[in-house]
This record gives structure tokens, sequence and C-alpha cells, in this order.
């Protein structure tokens, strides 16, 4: 079964050997996402490269996404874990120090961000251990004391949240601005940054590329996040739906109609949107999916995301391919049910919005195999996925960087690079990759799309229909005069003598043809 919709799969002990990342790729991964709040630069490296090997070996063009972790928030070592229950009390220090049992129901902690402690206000709440224990502050000043709500173990470098506080921190943290540095050298395709809080974050981290072209995609996890959103896209390639973090930062019964809202807001303006966290969780350990995570992948899909992600479950799960295959398969029979043709539904997002809209609906009308899209930034391409036609878009590019940059857009295939200049040539090269790689159905039509100049962003002006007579011409087009006379008169002769010529000048081709001409006569 075919699909549109992109699965991005973390990498881990389970799964970062070439042999498990070609088979990821065959059961439907578009792209693999590092996460660097684990993992040395070394490691990773080694990781980076065998999806580089997987790619070239099973010959289809992968994303990569560099996962920056941000300044998560964590409490110190503790002597040992703390069984916390209701009404217990917990005093946050600003000295760092080891968390210890100071007395009955009385336990004293550090953070690794002290600062955030003068922020804090009574009556506001703050999360231990990633959300699972809830704790509510009594007192403020020198220490913050707070009284436990449920019950709860607690440990060493367990996660803490505010999210009734505003803590404007830097979002990029020393180790971060080494680690895209890192990511830069290395050319991964997309940098996500963690707990971003609004569009000065995402203008640091464009800074932090330093001209390199990769994208950002901005992690929207905090409550202040979602209500500076309209900024955040202005300034991000993309935007993913961080469902962890974002599922303690604001009321979980909000997290629903607040991924709907981010997936509309990021369809519309055409910059592609990641579904994580949790999609299929329980196939970390086990056999099948339930029917709720099941649901859940096929709501995100329905909902019109370009991506969903999976995280432990390929990382560090029992079996990462079936994982991926179980998610492909979810995708593709939700997207028999999906809403395609958004052409009458969306507004033109500049004046050469039209072509793209133009090209989808032709496709979709004539029932075309595919949209052959030639585009130099690759902004085109995206635009014809922003309308979500039910034909596939089989996009090439001049650059390799920006033919990796749209493994993460919904409908498109990354196909190959074309150096062309020349409308029929690039026609030619398009045709003939397809064919190359086994895409290419003879006698189908597709809807081609290329631009002049080439290499301006935005000139996509051509849009060319290939019936199956014209796509045998152009597989066998040449504008070499040599070679085409030399066609002609074996097409003469080819009923007396056989002529093999490989790489030959003009030259060559009159001498062995007077010689085969000696031997008739």
């Amino acid at each position: 079964m075919q699909k549109r919709t992109k699965i991005l799969a973390t990498l881990g002990p389970a799964s970062h050997t070439i042999e498990m990342i070609e088979g990821l790729i065959k059961a439907g991964a578009n792209m693999f996402r590092l996460n660097f709040s684990h993992g040395s630069h070394e490691y990773h490296l080694e990781t980076l490269n065998n999806i580089r090997t997987a790619m070239k070996n099973v010959g289809k063009t992968v994303g990569i996404l560099q996962d920056i972790s941000g300044p998560k928030v964590r409490i110190g070592d503790v002597k040992e874990p703390f069984e916390l229950h209701r009404d217990d009390i917990i005093t946050f220090l600003k000295d760092d120090m080891i968390g210890y049992k100071r007395g009955d129901k009385d336990y004293v902690v550090s953070i690794n961000y002290p600062d955030i402690l003068d922020k804090v206000k009574i009556n506001e709440y703050i999360y231990l251990y990633d959300g699972t224990i809830r704790a509510k502050v009594i007192e403020t000043g020198e220490t913050v004391k707070a009284r436990i709500e449920n019950h709860g173990i607690l440990g060493s470098k367990k996660g803490v949240n505010f999210p009734n506080t505003v803590i404007d921190i830097d979002v990029i943290t020393i180790k971060d601005e080494k680690d895209i540095a890192w990511g830069v050298e290395n050319q991964v395709d997309y940098f996500a940054i963690s707990f971003v809080q609004n569009a000065k974050d995402m203008k640091k981290a464009r800074g932090l590329l330093n001209g390199y072209k990769g994208k950002l995609i901005a992690k929207i996890e905090k409550f202040d996040a979602v209500e500076n959103i309209d900024e955040i896209i202005e300034e991000s390639d993309g935007i993913m739906v961080a469902r962890g973090d974002l599922g303690i930062e604001v009321p979980y019964y909000d997290v629903p109609t607040i991924q709907k809202m981010l997936i509309k807001k990021a369809n519309a303006v055409g910059i592609p949107v990641i579904t994580a966290t949790q999609m299929l969780l329980s196939m970390t350990q086990n056999e099948r999916a339930t029917r709720a995570e099941i649901s859940d992948v096929a709501n995100a899909v329905l909902d019109g995301t370009d991506v969903v992600m999976l995280s432990e479950e390929s990382a560090v799960g029992e079996d990462p391919i079936n994982v991926v295959d179980t998610m492909s398969n979810i995708i593709a029979r939700t997207e028999d049910i999906y809403n395609y043709n958004k052409q009458n539904k969306l507004a033109y997002l500049d004046k050469y919005d039209v072509i793209q809209a133009t090209v989808t609906k032709l496709a979709d009308d004539l029932g075309a195999k595919a949209i052959l899209s030639l585009t130099s930034s690759g902004r085109s391409a995206i635009k014809m996925s922003r309308y979500r036609p039910k034909t596939p878009i089989y996009a090439f590019t001049h650059e390799e960087e920006v033919l990796n940059s749209l493994t993460a857009i919904w409908g498109i295939e990354a196909i190959g690079t074309i150096k062309e200049d020349q409308a029929s040539k690039m026609f030619q090269e398009m045709l003939t990759i397809l064919d190359k790689k086994g895409l290419l159905d003879k006698n189908q039509s597709y809807v081609a799309t290329v631009g002049y100049p080439v290499g301006l962003q935005g000139s996509t002006n051509t849009i060319k229909i290939l019936t199956p007579s014209e796509i045998n011409y152009y597989l066998n087009y040449t504008n070499n005069n040599s070679e085409w006379c030399f066609k002609l008169i074996v097409a003469y002769f080819k009923q007396s003598c056989i002529i093999i010529i490989k790489n030959n000048t003009t030259k060559d081709i009159l001498f062995l043809i007077q010689k085969k001409l000696k031997k008739i006569q």
C-alpha cells in the first residue's frame, strides 16, 4: 500500500545498525531522528554514517532530523529514591546538593536551573518525574516548598515541569550550541529546537546555522509556545506537536484540540507538521498496538499531519521494523478516507501559487500516475503538497540538500537530482531516473513541471502533460546530431548489418559506417 503521510523513526540501541536501518526504510520509514538528549557525538556520527550507507544500499532518499535537547529542567541526584505520598513536603534549594529525606514526610532536593525558583508563586504547580508526581507550591523565598498531592517514586535526574510559571530561560544551552555546530558540520537535514517559547528563540537557532540551509523545526511543548504560535511559525520551517511535555504544560484535556489547531495552522501556511509522542508506545514491548493507539495515529493522519513520529518504539523497542510496518499500514488504510483535493478551500499564498494549485487539480482530473516536480528550492513541490492531491508527487531538485529536505513533506517522494538546464533534457532526465528506479509506468500519463530561469526560486512556469507516446519520445530523445544521423543509418542498414558504437566521436562513427558499407558492397 502506498502512503503519503511520512514516518519519522527515532534510532537508538535497538535500531542503529545498517541492516536494521535498511529494514526500517523498506518498512516505510522516511526520516530518522537522532535524539541528542542521549549519546555522544561519536555515537551519533556512527549512526549518521549508517543511515547514509543504508540509504545508498536501498536506493531511497531519507531525511535526518537532529533533535536538540534544550534546557530540560531536572532535579539533582538523590541519596536514594523517594517514595512520596499525599501531603508530604518537598523543599527545593537553590544550592547544588544531593537530595535526601530530612525527616518524616519531609524531603529536600535541588534543580539544575535554580533561578527558576525565584519566578515560582504560591499556589502554582510543580510536576515531578515528567508529570507523574504533582506538587502545589505553599511557600516561596530563599527556598520553595511544595505539598505532594499524589503518590509516586522520585529518583535522581528526573524531569521537572512548571506549567503555571513563565520561566523565560535561554532555550539554547551551551551544549545545544555545540550540538548544532555538529549538525551543521555533518549536514543533517532538520534541526528540532526544544522548549521554544517565542520567535526570538527560533531566530537565535537560525543564527547558529551560520548560513547552512538546514531546516528548523520548532517543538511546541510549552504553554507560552502555544500562545505565541503565529510568530513562531513565521520563523520556522516546520513545527512538531511534542505531546509529552505539552501534556504536562497544559491541561491534559486541551492536548487534542491544541494538536488539531497546530496542524491546521501549519497546513494553512504550507509548512510541515510532525505529530509526536506515545503514538504506538505499547509496541515497545508488545507485538500489536492497542486500539486506542491505532485510532490516535489515524486521527493525526486525518487531521492533516505531514509526519507521525516514533520514539521509544523504534529506539529501544523489541521489534522496530514491525512497529514501522504497523504504522505504515495504519496510514495507508486511513488515507483511503482522507480529505484530498483542498484546492477549493485554501487561499493562494502568493501570485505563483495558482500554478501549483492548477497542477494538482489537473493531475487529479486526468488521473495522472504522478506529478513530476523539478524544483530548485523545494518550495513549488511543498506548495503542491499543501493542496493534498490524490496524485503522488515525485520531486527532483538541482541540489541534494534540497532533495533531502522534502522527505518531511506529505505526499512527496524525493527521487533524485538533475543538473540539466534545458526543458527537453529536464523532462528526459526525470523520466530516465524514474525508469531506472522501476517507478515509471510507460503506459500511463504524468504531469510535469519545470521552471525558467533554472535555479531561481519561484520560477516554476512550465506545465507539461506527458502521454505514453511522449514518454517514449523523451526516453529516446537526443539533440546530438551525430548520434541522430547514426540512428538513421543504422535503421537503413539494420537488415544487413549490426553496428555497435559506444561513446564514439563523429569521426569514429563515419569510419565504422564506411567500413560496413565496403563489406556490404
